[in-house]
């Protein structure tokens, strides 16, 4: 059975400090947004932005434990930031029942983005980048890509990530610059 609306509020709720919750609050009401905006599917990007944080917060070594069981090893190397996101679809397909494939996706592709984002994905990226309560250099401009195409809001929050963690001399997660790579490659080939 597939949790509702609601039970998914209250156990998000239960398992998110107050800034974290506020964000996804502000990533439900952006997605909504984006997605009506879109024509993409309503429900599923409020179902997906709901959740697509709840594992945050989870052990790390946990998270890698259980990618590791289902043959994801490749996000051994990561930390929370990015493996809340795989191991969140993952938990919440079996503990919440979401079965949607779109809907994990979405969840799973939250925070490194991927080559040929759906509709839905990218509505649940770009609302998480740019939610109301988000505040660094870019995101004003972000958010006015966001009004305009999917595509370049994706390519801009991708680049702008890039940038950061290059200049913080951080990894970057192959998942993000293959994104990086096939938004700018389409972007060169519009008629």
């Amino acid at each position: 059975m597939t949790v509702t609306l609601t039970e998914a509020w209250n156990i998000v709720r239960r398992h998110l400090p107050e800034k974290r919750f506020k964000h996804t609050v502000g990533v439900r009401d952006t997605a909504i947004r984006l997605a009506k905006h879109y024509y993409v599917d309503e429900k599923k990007a409020e179902l997906a932005a709901i959740v697509h944080d709840l594992c945050k917060y989870f052990d790390t070594d946990e998270m890698k434990q259980g990618l590791a069981t289902v043959g994801e090893n490749h996000w051994a190397a990561c930390g929370s930031e990015l493996l809340h996101a795989p191991y969140g679809a993952m938990y919440v397909e079996k503990e919440l029942g979401i079965k949607d494939n779109e809907v994990l996706q979405a969840i799973r592709s939250h925070t490194t983005g991927r080559a040929a984002m759906s509709p839905l994905e990218q509505v649940v990226f770009v609302a998480d980048y740019i939610e109301p309560n988000r505040s660094f250099v870019g995101v004003d401009q972000a958010r006015k890509y966001a009004t305009v195409s999917l595509d370049t809001a994706c390519l801009f929050s991708l680049t702008n990530t890039i940038q950061y963690l290059l200049s913080k001399r951080s990894p970057i997660h192959p998942y993000t610059v293959e994104a990086y790579n096939y938004y700018t490659l389409k972007g060169e080939h519009k008629d």
